[in-house]
């Protein structure tokens, strides 16, 4: 045999097993308990409550309002049987010239003094790789509750489907079987006080994979979040689900899924009486179900009902195509953006909210109508949906913004759906939500859609495209 056929033969072979590689990391069986639908519980108004965190201008004055965290620290102190958290940032990184309240300790040094006062409740914590910059340093907040003995999970993502294939199909195949070691040396890019990481950190971020999950639950209640723990994110415009009951149940069997990736410990049980029938009805979704469900209840929606949302992330095609055609049928739709202009005091390239905005309302000749939430430093990072009918709303809250890596069984995510009658007291602080930011009822909390509709957004359209096209995008 010459070497050219040779030659051909080894790229032939080399084209084989990337192809095959590709095709089986995006067409594998997810593994048992991911892209989870938990049962329809019905709930009474005393045992369901929309928590929001607001950073707004007001008078050239920062105004920060936040229920969230105080809220779950209050839980934490009244725990008694167990803790269970599920956050994808946990950590006290940022850029030094910037300034942040100390969120993750606040919260890790709550965890700890539970565990000191009750030393055999089990507290696990589950988490994502990302706070240790893929396995280049330790994590501070993360080695003391170890060290305290609360439990740990760092989740392996690996079981999970590829969302960027091209490259993950390399990494396969010639990086990961290398492991990780050695001191990082490179300067961090996710903040500069984080400690410096390896080559090889640096190429698994590239796979672009998340457990992006932001979940609390004790025994007494059981939080849906859009936040983090995260000094970075402290300011974040935010909010979260809280809800007593067998829901539960349900989300502590979604996070058993999660651990289980990691070869993880069995996670307390939550075993109680379906008490009160109320009038809420609730389900908990994870990934690929979440999009199942927004899918339909906008395809469901009816002239004259309302679509609200307020969206840190908007990119998927079939959600961009179901809402165009609800404005065709006659369904108000108002949706709030962040503008995508920094992440954690970092200037962004605008991508993908602004060109989406444009598309959006240019093919829907102004019928759905955008503005942007007037972020300083700090982010809109909602992802709450609210679809008002003649009799009943639908809210879905959590962690799921309406992009491919989100929706489509590539990240891990957790989001609870609600359905109320129109007059339900929760539903009319949602409403509520909206009609303030929306009308800048007491301050100007946000702008007009032309704001962010400048002479880059012929580029910005172009890179988002192309970035869609080869899956190569962080959204």
């Amino acid at each position: 045999m010459t070497k050219k056929k040779v030659l051909f033969f080894l790229l032939f072979l080399f084209f084989l097993v990337y192809v095959s590689t590709i095709l089986y990391h995006v067409y594998k069986p997810l593994p048992k308990g991911i892209s989870y639908e938990g049962q329809i519980h019905h709930v009474s108004e005393d045992d369901i409550s929309f928590l929001t965190d607001l950073t707004y201008q007001k008078g050239g004055h920062l105004q920060i309002e936040q229920e969230i965290f105080p809220r779950i620290f209050e839980v934490i102190e009244q725990a008694q049987k167990f803790i269970v958290c599920d956050f994808f940032l946990f950590n006290s990184y940022y850029d030094h010239d910037l300034n942040f309240p100390p969120l993750s300790e606040s919260m890790a040094q709550r965890l700890i003094r539970k565990k000191r006062e009750k030393p055999n409740m089990r507290i696990i914590v589950i988490t994502d790789d990302i706070n240790t910059s893929y396995g280049s340093h330790k994590s501070k907040e993360l080695e003391e509750m170890k060290r305290n003995g609360i439990e740990v999970v760092m989740t392996n993502l690996d079981p999970l489907r590829d969302s960027t294939p091209l490259y993950s199909a390399v990494w396969r195949m010639f990086i990961r079987p290398f492991g990780q070691s050695g001191k990082g040396w490179i300067p961090n890019a996710m903040a500069d006080t984080a400690p410096h990481m390896t080559i090889r950190s640096y190429l698994e971020l590239l796979n672009i994979k998340a457990n992006h999950r932001k979940t609390f639950a004790t025994e007494k209640s059981a939080f849906i979040l859009s936040g983090n723990p995260h000094d970075a994110s402290a300011y974040f415009s935010n909010h979260a689900i809280e809800i007593k009951g067998p829901v539960i149940k349900d989300l502590l069997l979604s996070e058993q899924a999660a651990v289980d990736l990691s070869n993880g410990p069995k996670l307390p049980t939550y075993s109680s009486k379906d008490g009160k029938k109320g009038e809420y009805e609730v389900q908990l979704l994870t990934e690929g179900k979440v999009f199942k469900h927004i899918l339909k209840a906008i395809n469901q929606t009816n002239p004259g009902d309302e679509l609200w949302m307020g969206m840190f992330y908007i990119a998927d095609r079939k959600i961009i195509h179901s809402l165009l055609k609800a404005a065709d049928r006659g369904v108000n739709i108002k949706l709030i953006l962040d503008p995508n202009e920094n992440a954690f005091g970092n200037k962004k390239s605008g991508l993908p909210n602004r060109p989406v905005a444009r598309e959006l309302n240019k093919k829907s000749k102004g019928k759905i109508h955008i503005r942007w939430y007037n972020t300083g430093k700090e982010q809109y990072h909602a992802k709450l949906i609210y679809i008002k009918k003649r009799k009943h709303a639908q809210i879905f809250s959590g962690s799921t913004n309406l992009t491919l890596r989100n929706l489509a069984d590539y990240n891990l995510e957790t989001d609870v759906k609600i359905t109320a009658p129109i007059e339900a007291k929760l539903v009319g602080k949602v409403d509520r939500y909206f009609q303030r930011i929306w009308t800048n009822r007491d301050a100007k909390y946000t702008l007009e859609l032309s704001k962010f509709q400048g002479k880059l957004i012929f580029l910005q359209n172009g890179v988002y495209r192309l970035q869609k096209l080869l899956h190569l995008t962080t959204y």
